[in-house]
């Protein structure tokens, strides 16, 4: 019997081990098991901008960009400048070969003098027969006169009185002549309409300037301490956008830096709708897309930012400063246009919540009621995670 007893005690030993160690797992997980809220992704109500933004495409261009040419003929004969060199209005750039210019200088004196001393001829046989045309009348008054040297007399006079008038008249045009003369043989000196920067050298030293139909362009000055972006605005945008609005940019080639500044100018039309000869803009059928422009300037004392620039633009809609704001992540159920659903973590424990929203750039949203400032919502899609 007591064998029995021994071999029934054996039996039961290894269930009843098995059990044991069961029980003293499910105490240990219990008490090293992760609390709720670590089982949650949750982000902490905060305040911050809230921004609502227009995305648009613009291309950098300096403020004031003009194209140096040649209004004469000749070779270039010297550049004082290269590209990127600093220039003052009114600095030396360039010089064409003032020979021909010299020459027509020359000449023109030449004309000029000419003219003058024809002047003088004609003044002088004007006076000589004035006085055969006094002796004439005196000579008729006292009957002692032949009628036709008094017509002689007064038809030369006339005659001489007109050559005056077309001496009067080669004169002014030889000075006209003159003083453009005189003007080409300075625009043979190329210099600096603005101040600003060399862009780029088009024409170089020694090439042949012909400017008989259009004024052949020498280099290109620039003032890249101001640029222009000039912007792209779809049309499903156009409307949310006006004059005056806030906006910030950034460059392709240096995506961390941020420029701010304000919309400047919006055009009425597009581009494409101001040009009369463009065959879509007669007719009756819509481009696939229409874009309007916009330009704005902003401040460039570093230089960083340079012409033909790509500039992803973010015009500011709407904005809400320093405000209380959820991530739009931890929406739930909606009613109606601006109240959602969230999830607040209250100690270990979940708590639903209405939240009445503001201003929502789909990031965040501003928070009207239901949150305060630290509280911290549970993320959608975040249960069980550890």
């Amino acid at each position: 019997m007591k064998l029995k007893m021994v071999g029934i005690t054996k039996r039961w030993l290894v269930p009843i081990a098995l059990l044991c160690l069961l029980a003293m797992g499910a105490l240990v997980w219990y008490v090293t098991a992760p609390t709720q809220e670590n089982t949650y992704d949750t982000e902490e109500i905060t305040r911050g901008d809230i921004e609502k933004t227009v995305l648009a495409t613009g291309i950098l261009k300096p403020a004031l960009q003009v194209s140096v040419g040649a209004q004469v003929n000749g070779q270039l004969q010297k550049l004082y400048v290269k590209q990127g060199d600093r220039v003052t209005r009114g600095q030396l750039l360039a010089e064409i070969d003032p020979t021909l210019q010299q020459n027509a200088l020359r000449k023109s004196e030449a004309a000029l003098q000419s003219a003058e001393a024809q002047k003088q001829v004609t003044q002088a046989t004007l006076k000589q027969y004035q006085q055969e045309l006094k002796r004439q009348l005196k000579l008729d008054r006292d009957g002692s006169g032949v009628k036709s040297d008094l017509e002689k007399a007064q038809a030369q006079f006339q005659t001489q009185v007109a050559q005056l008038k077309v001496n009067d008249a080669q004169i002014v045009q030889a000075q006209m002549e003159l003083e453009t003369a005189k003007a080409n043989l300075g625009f043979t000196r190329i210099v600096a309409p603005i101040d600003g920067e060399v862009l780029g050298i088009v024409t170089k030293e020694g090439q042949t300037i012909v400017s008989s139909q259009t004024v052949p362009t020498i280099l290109v000055l620039a003032d890249v301490d101001t640029m222009t972006v000039h912007t792209r605005i779809s049309e499903t945008d156009i409307l949310k956008v006006r004059v005056g609005q806030p906006l910030w940019f950034y460059v392709v080639a240096d995506p961390k830096q941020r420029y701010e500044s304000v919309m400047g100018s919006i055009q009425e039309a597009p581009s494409d709708a101001l040009q009369e000869d463009n065959p879509s803009s007669s007719s009756n059928q819509q481009a696939s897309a229409v874009y309007y422009s916009g330009v704005f300037a902003i401040a460039n004392g570093k230089r960083l930012l340079r012409t033909s620039m790509t500039a992803q633009v973010f015009i500011i809609t709407e904005q809400a400063k320093n405000a209380l704001r959820v991530p739009v992540a931890a929406f739930g159920a909606q009613q109606g246009k601006d109240r959602y659903q969230v999830q607040v973590m209250n100690g270990k424990q979940l708590e639903s919540r209405w939240v009445r929203i503001g201003l929502n750039d789909r990031q965040f949203a501003e928070v009207k009621e239901g949150l305060k400032e630290g509280d911290r919502v549970v993320l959608a899609g975040s249960a069980g995670n550890g």
